[in-house]
């Protein structure tokens, strides 16, 4: 008997500047996993897109991690799994690839574990393995998600629409800059003043999604937790930024901890890209410009159990 399972999730740009871990958005690029199980024991993992040389396809590789962790959440004990994995997701960019990762093989695993996908259980599973709220709730469930840490095993979310006039350009340069480095270069508290700076931005960047005020998301994005802190690993973020903001873009901001770059601007419109490209070019900076969809399906199973 050989199940097979399908599993489809999309990458996410979180923090949107003001947000800092707390607000993300989906994007149309994706992770698209197939797990086949069959008698017998041991494992096998293909890897194919983005990052396929880098990707490990022994027992670190993070998704079959995340399967073995919902294995053992399930109580289900697997016979031989086939594991192959197609990634659209560029990694260490700042896109979510992690929290795609993750999301995947835990979905998956559940489904052959003869389990519903639970998506609230789901979702603290994933936060509790991947560790960013913001990237994984965008993941799950799609579109502009805000989320929101109660407890050790507590996550609040919601989702507000996204403005039909907006698509997403992110600029992604050919260094990378790890997760670890770019979460230490951070300090240890603020000033009670850059704290009210970005509450107040925050709590603006919803709203102006939720009632498609768009000219009020460039000063909503404003920040002054993360992105200064994070310019020596990212040179020339704030001229990127800016580049954008000149094309007619209506913000920008680092893509979750970079180095990528993630412009909202008006559907068809290409100059923010260009501008932004040419910008990092100036800095000596090779880039590749990405115009891309909101995704608003979030964590799809395109394929169940088959026998």
């Amino acid at each position: 008997m050989v199940k097979r399972v399908t599993v489809r999730v999309p990458a996410s740009s979180a923090n949107l500047g003001s947000g800092f871990d707390c607000v993300g958005v989906a994007l149309r690029l994706h992770h698209t996993l197939t797990v086949e199980e069959e008698e017998g024991s041991g494992f096998e993992i293909r890897v194919s897109g983005e990052g396929a040389r880098a990707i490990p396809v022994d027992e670190s590789n993070a998704t079959y991690k995340a399967m073995t962790r919902m294995f053992a959440h399930t109580g289900h004990s697997p016979g031989r799994l086939i594991v192959e994995s197609v990634n659209e997701i560029p990694l260490s960019a700042g896109l979510g690839s992690s929290a795609a990762s993750v999301l995947a093989g835990m979905a998956a695993a559940a489904v052959l574990s003869g389990q519903e996908i639970d998506w609230n259980q789901l979702l603290r599973l994933a936060v509790d393995v991947e560790g960013h709220p913001d990237n994984v709730a965008a993941a799950l469930y799609g579109g502009f998600a805000v989320v929101c840490r109660t407890g050790s095993q507590s996550v609040e979310h919601l989702h507000v629409p996204i403005p039909p006039s907006l698509s997403a350009t992110v600029v992604h340069p050919e260094f990378t800059v790890s997760t670890d480095k770019s979460r230490d270069a951070l300090p240890d508290s603020v000033s009670f003043a850059d704290a009210v700076f970005n509450v107040s931005r925050a709590a603006l960047l919803v709203g102006a999604f939720a009632t498609s005020r768009t000219e009020l998301i460039q000063s909503a994005m404003q920040d002054r937790l993360h992105q200064p802190h994070r310019m020596q690993l990212v040179p020339g973020l704030e001229e990127v930024c800016q580049a954008a903001l000149d094309a007619g873009a209506h913000g920008a901001a680092l893509s979750g901890s970079g180095p990528s770059v993630m412009a909202f601007v008006r559907k068809g419109d290409s100059a923010p890209g260009a501008r932004m490209r040419a910008a990092w070019a100036r800095e000596g900076v090779q880039a590749r410009v990405l115009e891309l969809e909101f995704d608003h399906a979030g964590l799809q199973l395109l394929e169940g159990i088959t026998e």
